[in-house]
């Protein structure tokens, strides 16, 4: 049976009764979602627009890779580097004061910012004011996507204000400041702000060419994942490593959280029919792991081409575990503008491979759901263009009728995905041949997902079907684990 196939065996009667119950439920499935009727702003005075949510709990005091300084910056002292980095790839300001590298603290701090850094609990140094002034300022502006971003710098300033030998800058999808939408073209370039070449791995230059190569000795990786299979940076993260590995050249990943990495769930993805830059490995939808972790399964379990091995070196994070609550500084991509955007992605990205609309092109991307002349749903809102997020957004200009994703998704660390939404979407789409289109099956990592709702399966039964591939995954995840 294939992914278009009709749904068999629901006679018309349950058919209906099943559109009287979902038009009368206040809430449905999935720890309640709130049906709600309100228009999503679009008009340019908007609070939210062009704004990202860092949530609504206050974030742990987490070190990052980049952030333990003292770890990675002597095995780059008198090396080309080069580093893959975008808008993510930023560093607390408070952190600075303990970087112990060719630059005096006080200089560097002082050159990177205009406000002291914050006293901590081992030292209150006072930071000497400074006439010298950053070389090149990537981001001087604020950051894409963020509301702190005074308390931030990023990488690629800190690592040339540091004396660090920078030779290019490789960027993933949506370009070296986050500001391409999903699937655009990125052009390879000198960059404006800091005069480094800025290599593009995205469209049909995913993985670095030895010319990309040939003057860097080692390389920096520090992207912030999400911890979806679907997502692209780790594919990014396989190229890079793999292309570093046949050039002879070390590859250091510095660690981030991961919003998901508490939990799996998902079918693994079917490598034999179903793998392209949206899943590459054979690995659930959702795989509970940061991308440092990852990057040592890629490694371990001999993912690269011709099973080669990369020189590589992950710096973990401190004052982190699984459970630990953590609001993203900066969106990770344009579309993710939210906590609770990035905690509902997993449940919503499937209906990029269907006809309902996830909210692309509207203020509040995958924070809500439906489709023109939806029969359930109280929920209004219309795509329509909007430059840097979506510009030909799916429904574009038709009024989509739904859901929308209530605030107590944010109030716990995801455990599952919910698979209602995508369920209850199909039964009541009333062209059932064109719901699943090609890319549904990419994004599921296997043609048996579609074919299951086609056919009736409920959560529970879904989540069953590929219980057994989860465990077996699960002996191959605990080898890579680096936090509790």
């Amino acid at each position: 049976m294939n992914a278009t196939c009709q749904r068999k065996g629901i006679a018309i009667k349950a058919s209906i009764a099943l559109l009287v119950v979902l038009l009368l439920m206040p809430f449905w499935g999935c720890s309640g979602r709130n049906v709600q009727k309100a228009s999503i702003p679009t008009t340019p005075e908007s609070p939210v627009q062009g704004q990202y949510d860092s949530g609504y709990r206050q974030q742990a005091e987490i070190l990052t890779g980049a952030e333990q300084f003292a770890l990675y910056l002597p095995l780059l002292q008198g090396k080309r580097v080069g580093v893959v980095a975008n808008h993510t790839s930023v560093i607390g300001r408070r952190h600075l004061s303990k970087c112990p590298n060719a630059l005096s603290c006080a200089d560097m701090a002082a050159s990177l910012t205009s406000i002291p850094p914050k006293k901590t609990d081992a030292a209150s140094a006072v930071v000497k004011e400074s006439a010298s002034q950053t070389r090149f300022q990537a981001f001087l502006q604020p950051l894409p996507g963020t509301a702190d971003s005074a308390l931030y710098v990023h990488l690629v300033d800190m690592l040339l204000d540091s004396g660090i030998r920078l030779q290019k800058v490789f960027s993933p999808e949506h370009g070296f400041r986050g500001q391409a939408e999903a699937g655009a073209k990125v052009n390879s370039q000198i960059d404006s702000k800091t005069g480094l070449p800025l290599v593009s791995l995205y469209g049909n230059h995913k993985k670095p060419t030895p010319e990309d190569l040939q003057d860097i000795d080692i390389l920096l990786f520090d992207l912030q994942d999400v911890g979806l299979r679907f997502y692209t940076y780790i594919s990014t993260l396989h190229y890079v490593m793999e292309a570093c590995a046949e050039a002879g050249i070390p590859v250091i990943v510095l660690d981030r959280p991961t919003p998901h990495a508490a939990y799996t769930d998902g079918p693994v993805l079917d490598t034999a029919c179903c793998r392209s830059f949206v899943g590459m490995h054979p690995v659930p939808v959702v795989y509970g792991m940061t991308i440092g972790e990852y990057a040592r399964m890629i490694q371990g379990e001999h993912w690269l081409k011709n099973g080669i091995d990369c020189d590589l070196s992950v710096i973990p994070m401190k004052h982190y575990s699984r459970r630990t609550e953590y609001a993203f500084p900066v969106a990770p991509s344009p579309n993710l503008r939210s906590m609770k955007a990035i905690y509902a992605y997993p449940s919503l990205c499937f209906f990029e491979g269907t006809p309902v609309s996830l909210g692309r092109g509207t203020w509040q991307p995958f924070e809500c759901f439906g489709f023109p002349g939806s029969p359930v749903g109280d929920y209004a809102f219309t795509p329509e263009p909007i430059k840097g997020l979506s510009e030909n957004p799916p429904c574009k200009g038709q009024e989509c009728r739904g859901f929308r994703i209530p605030d107590s998704i944010i109030e716990k660390i995801p455990e599952k995905i919910c698979w209602d939404y995508l369920i209850e979407m199909y039964a009541v789409y009333p062209e059932k041949k064109k719901f699943f289109t090609a890319f549904f099956s990419k994004l599921a990592g296997t043609t048996r997902l579609a074919d299951a709702v086609c056919e009736g399966m409920e959560e529970e039964e879904l989540r069953a079907s590929w219980q057994k591939e989860l465990e077996d995954f699960e002996k191959i995840r605990q080898k890579y684990l680096l936090y509790d």
